[in-house]
């Protein structure tokens, strides 16, 4: 299955560049016009990576990807930010709101593809290890009810590795 891709930019033409572009290339593409919509449309359909303008209108980019970021749920979702600012300033603002990597306008192609194609495998990979995790966690979960001398031992495992980070 199609890895599904968010793009958010106020400009049509940005925007249906990028929409074509990889819909080309064999991804689901949805789309947004500003920052609400983007967010509102990420709740609906959990996409595999974020391409968001900075400076869009109601909410700008930096706003959520800070809000994807902040959610334990969704923040290992890939952000990139395209921006047509080149201070130093305004990626720093970026990188301290999780984005994952950045681009500049005008897009290059071979640039983009290359770098979603990046973060999708980083995201495979990583949604792969959680599987594997939560797999994990319901083996030790049954062998833990068959052997009521270790009662708990695997969430109080869980938790201290928790703490440990």
């Amino acid at each position: 299955m199609p890895a599904t891709i968010l793009i958010a930019d106020d400009h049509e033409s940005s925007r249906t560049g990028l929409e074509a572009l990889l819909s080309l290339e064999g991804y689901n593409v949805l789309a947004a016009e500003d920052g609400i919509q983007a967010l509102e449309q990420f709740r609906r359909n959990h996409p595999d990576l974020l391409l968001l303008d900075i400076n869009m209108p109601n909410m700008r980019g930096t706003e959520v990807c800070r809000r994807i970021k902040n959610n334990p749920e969704t923040l290992l979702v890939p952000v990139v930010l395209i921006t047509g600012l080149t201070a130093t300033e305004d990626r720093v603002i970026g990188i301290q709101a999780g984005a994952d990597d950045f681009l500049c306008k005008p897009v290059d192609r071979e640039q983009l593809i290359a770098r979603v194609r990046s973060l999708l495998r980083q995201k495979a990979f990583t949604d792969e290890l959680e599987r594997a995790e939560a797999v994990l966690f319901a083996l030790a979960r049954s062998i833990e009810e068959k052997d009521p001398y270790t009662e708990g031992h695997c969430a109080r495992l869980a938790e201290y590795s928790a703490r440990l980070g």
